[in-house]
């Protein structure tokens, strides 16, 4: 008898094992034996709301780190673009260059252009970092989602218990299956069916606050980082125009500038030297293709210096002036200063008609 007995009670705890890990194992059909259906739906939902929340708040904390690690970066540009626009604006103010001032001008011009794009990168920064950044990281270590998720926990904790509950009331009524009539077995069952229907009332009750709560944050989270981003967008975009606007007055001014220089060197660079022969050739030697203009003398200015490059031409410096004998259909003249006589490319003249005579050598 005794031995039946022990049988009985060895089936019995195998059975309540099976039950135990049927209902812990998580499946559907265990949530649906413990909740009704919109139960079964809002826990399906939460589930889902909480791997959502999850997955924006690491959005929304991956934003706000590349954004930082892009300010930083960019305050090393803004660093290196202030000592490049110093650096040209110093030159410009300075200007070392004897030939002119092109160089000098353009170097002020680009000088100022790139402080001003600097201050619109700072200009930048600073709003990306307050209208972005900040709100963002104050969302991700909000209390409003901190809440949420809390309740969620709490719905999942009680979620448990009533699942456990169930197996103990099932394991309750296995027994009073088995022994009939036995007031204590009854009375645990009724015990045991009262805790689960307060715990089902209690979690029902924690589901639909977690899922309220869960769903608001939802909404937050994609309202707000989206208005983040947005934002974000219009300021680039607003960077990029007055930086544009920059570049679109800063450009005429250099292609002048550069224009002008093009324009001084165009007729050296176009002609040929005379050789050695023609250059030492007397007037009535010299044949009519290569000379084509035999004028008086002439006084002429030296508007941009010349470095001469062979021994048949004739160095030029700034301000100097030159007695022009006669000059070359391939624009080249000659002519004499300082008691050195030689050839020069025309272009780096301009005819004088009244000099002072201090000037003239």
């Amino acid at each position: 008898m005794d031995s039946l007995w022990r049988h009985a009670a060895k089936l019995s705890n195998q059975v309540a094992s099976k039950v135990q890990q049927q209902f812990l194992g998580g499946s559907s059909e265990n949530l649906e034996s413990i909740t009704d259906e919109a139960g079964f739906y809002r826990h399906q939902k939460l589930e889902d709301l909480y791997t959502s929340t999850r997955t924006a708040k690491r959005f929304q904390r991956d934003i706000v780190r590349c954004i930082e690690g892009y300010i930083a970066s960019s305050s090393k540009q803004v660093e290196i673009g202030k000592t490049l626009s110093e650096n040209s604006y110093k030159y410009g103010k300075e200007n070392p260059c004897t030939s002119g001032d092109i160089l000098a001008r353009a170097a002020l011009s680009f000088g100022k252009a790139r402080s001003q794009m600097e201050k619109e990168r700072l200009n930048l920064m600073k709003t990306i970092g307050i209208h972005v950044t900040e709100p963002l990281r104050t969302i991700v270590k909000g209390a409003p989602l901190e809440d949420a998720r809390h309740l969620y926990q709490r719905y999942d904790k009680i979620l448990h218990e009533t699942e456990a509950q169930a197996i103990e009331v099932s394991r309750r009524q296995m027994r009073v299956k088995e022994t009939p009539g036995n007031s204590d077995n009854i009375l645990k069952l009724e015990t045991a069916e009262a805790k689960l229907d307060e715990l089902k009332s209690n979690m029902e009750i924690l589901g639909k606050e977690a899922y309220a709560s869960m769903t608001s944050v939802e909404a937050q989270q994609q309202r707000h980082t989206l208005e983040r981003l947005v934002s974000m967008v219009l300021s680039e975009q607003t960077y990029h125009r007055n930086v544009l606007q920059i570049l679109d007055q800063l450009r005429p001014e250099m292609v002048s500038e550069f224009e002008s220089v093009n324009a001084s060197f165009k007729i050296a660079d176009n002609s040929t030297l005379p050789s050695y022969e023609e250059a030492n050739e007397t007037l009535s030697s010299q044949s009519v293709d290569v000379i084509t203009n035999v004028m008086e003398y002439f006084l002429g200015e030296v508007i941009q210096s010349y470095q001469a490059e062979s021994e048949v031409e004739l160095n030029l410096s700034k301000g100097d002036f030159v007695v022009v004998r006669k000059v070359s259909k391939n624009g080249w003249a000659e002519g004499e200063c300082k008691g050195k006589a030689g050839w020069f490319p025309c272009g780096f003249i301009e005819k004088r008609d009244n000099v002072l005579a201090s000037k003239v050598y």
